[in-house]
């Protein structure tokens, strides 16, 4: 396994969960499955981002931000410090609600010399080595982001990429209606050249927005995609894991949410 001191997990939970509201708490501690504790047959309740923290643990990742909209109080109330996991867990405000890399962009001043390791807390995926590939993929490569690549059904949901027999990424497609690429991107691992590009971008993104000056196609609402599409147009070198015989799923939609509830397996734990 690679060393990994330096890695720091972000997790954004700036979301308000519109497509399955309401909902008795944050969407990102909605419970999916079950866990043991320490090792007993007493079994509790495991929420769905208890399965992005664990995969981060399992390459070696001690520590990790949440970044909360204002209310998500439950979430802190919940992981604590960390415990649970075994995990270092510290918490962000998030200071506007314009998108996913604005809600990344808090963590700036405390994560800007480290590498990253991301994923989105309301999407569970198969592979409790995902992060461990990722991270040796880095090693290897050097590459500024390295992005973990599965399968995808509804192409008109995702990110989908454009990926080369060495895994190198040519160009990143958001949400195509029409497309004939199979992979999109569910987690990431990026260097500090990634962070502190997407920290200049949204700077040039809100300038020129005040100016007036952004064009009508460019989007209203930026997403992590968007920023990746103008890293590589910039000259930043993405690489890629393919996980080829995995699944995905965001818990974040009503048909999606009955999936995981009815037992769609992503993990080889305590899970029924």
């Amino acid at each position: 396994m690679v060393k990994v001191d330096e890695v720091i997990g972000l997790l954004p939970a700036g979301g308000r969960g519109a497509r399955i509201d309401p909902l008795p708490c944050s969407k990102e501690l909605f419970p999916i499955g079950f866990r043991r504790i320490d090792r007993q047959d007493e079994m509790r309740p495991k929420v769905v981002s208890h399965y992005l923290l664990e995969k981060m643990r399992i390459a070696g990742i001690r520590k990790a931000y949440f970044i909360l909209r204002q209310g998500k109080w439950d979430i802190p109330t919940y992981f604590g410090d960390g415990n649970m996991l075994d995990m270092d867990l510290a918490y962000l405000m998030m200071r506007v609600p314009l998108g996913t890399p604005y809600t990344l962009d808090q963590a700036y001043p405390f994560v800007r010399n480290r590498t990253i390791a991301f994923g989105f807390p309301d999407i569970l995926f198969d592979g409790d080595d995902a992060f461990v590939k990722l991270l040796d993929r880095q090693t290897t490569t050097e590459a500024d982001v390295i992005l973990g690549l599965f399968p995808v059904k509804e192409p008109w949901t995702m990110d989908m990429v454009e990926v080369d027999g060495s895994g190198l990424i040519h160009s990143l497609h958001i949400k195509p209606h029409v497309t004939t690429l199979k992979y999109g991107w569910v987690i990431a691992i990026w260097r500090p050249m990634f962070t502190q590009f997407l920290h200049e971008h949204l700077l040039n993104y809100k300038q020129d927005t005040k100016k007036d000056m952004r064009s009508s196609t460019e989007p209203s609402e930026l997403t992590v995609g968007h920023v990746l599409q103008a890293a590589l147009q910039n000259g930043l070198r993405i690489q890629s894991v393919q996980f080829p015989e995995r699944d995905y799923l965001d818990i974040g939609t009503p048909d999606n949410l009955v999936k995981a509830v009815h037992g769609k397996k992503f993990t080889n734990d305590d899970r029924r």
